[in-house]
């Protein structure tokens, strides 16, 4: 009953995000990639403290110290400024205050007025902030402003975000009802699509949601599904993820490949498998990058050379 029950849900919400998607369209160019980026790159965070080798990822993706200009996008912490001010706080420390500005547009017409948007146009870095997802929906969704986020990962830029800022960036928006983040497919079920064919959770170990993304991703398997511990992020250049930060990832993923005899723990056969900091994944061939395999003689002749 409870399968049931979830993939009437996940019909409803896909129909209706269609309906919305083509309500107000943007311009979707084709891309060689399965999942992440043409161009530029994704840092999606799981909430929490945003541990420093995340913000110096980010820079670098931006362009580094010397070239990065980045716009951080506070709606999901609504209007008051204690919320979203970390993360102002910690792009001035790195780049100096004339190279971080905030975008904060309230409306669907506002996001829609090209006189709004000139910060995005210099930008080479975008962050959104944490909060309520559906708040960068309504702004954003579908309007000029959007296609400006797009037009930063055209130009080899970075989007990064965290909480609600990574949630958004999935074409499937988790937890984007107004009533409550417990909803987890609600009244808002479109996210901004940085990650296509994605729905993205936060906070999964600390608040106990490593579960929650699994029936959803078995009953629509055109999705993969990324669940992140805070304190953790993945970095998505085209169709290679990486792990880094300070706990777990979950890797949800309904597309079954063939199992081999050497298969790495057999990770694909498993409901979902976590990736901790420095291991990778491929998105086009959903499988996990195993490490590299190490040559017992070279390991020999080290050692004897060691002695030496």
């Amino acid at each position: 009953m409870k399968k049931i029950f979830i993939l009437s849900l996940v019909i409803a919400a896909l129909h209706s995000s269609v309906a919305f998607a083509q309500r107000t369209p943007i311009t979707i160019e084709k891309s060689t990639t399965r999942h992440g980026p043409e161009n530029g790159a994704l840092v999606i965070i799981g909430g929490g403290t945003v541990v420093p080798v995340i913000w110096d990822k980010i820079i670098e993706l931006a362009g580094g110290k010397e070239k990065a200009k980045l716009v951080i996008v506070t709606n999901a912490s609504g209007d008051d400024g204690n919320l979203h001010q970390p993360a102002i706080d910690s792009a001035i420390v790195r780049i100096g205050k004339e190279n971080v500005s905030t975008l904060h547009l309230k409306t669907i017409q506002e996001s829609n007025d090209p006189k709004n948007l000139e910060s995005l146009r210099q930008a080479t870095g975008i962050y959104f902030t944490g909060g309520r997802q559906w708040w960068i929906a309504d702004a954003y969704l579908n309007t000029l402003a959007h296609q400006e986020f797009l037009n930063v990962l055209k130009r080899g830029g970075v989007i990064a975000g965290s909480s609600a800022g990574a949630s958004i960036q999935g074409s499937f928006l988790w937890r984007g009802d107004t009533k409550t983040a417990n909803i987890i497919i609600g009244d808002h079920t479109q996210g901004l699509g940085f990650l296509r064919n994605s729905v993205i959770d936060q906070h999964i170990l600390v608040r106990n949601r490593q579960f929650d993304l699994h029936d959803f991703v078995q009953l629509a398997p055109q999705f993969i599904g990324i669940g992140l511990d805070e304190s953790t992020a993945v970095v998505i250049i085209k169709d290679s993820l990486e792990v880094i930060g300070k706990s777990y990832v979950a890797i949800n993923n309904a597309e079954k490949k063939e199992s081999k005899a050497n298969d790495w723990e057999n990770l694909d056969s498993k409901p979902f498998f976590l990736l901790q900091a420095g291991q990778k994944y491929d998105l086009k061939e959903h499988q996990v990058v195993r490490p590299p395999r190490r040559n017992p003689e070279n390991t020999t002749n080290q050692t004897s050379s060691n002695k030496k």
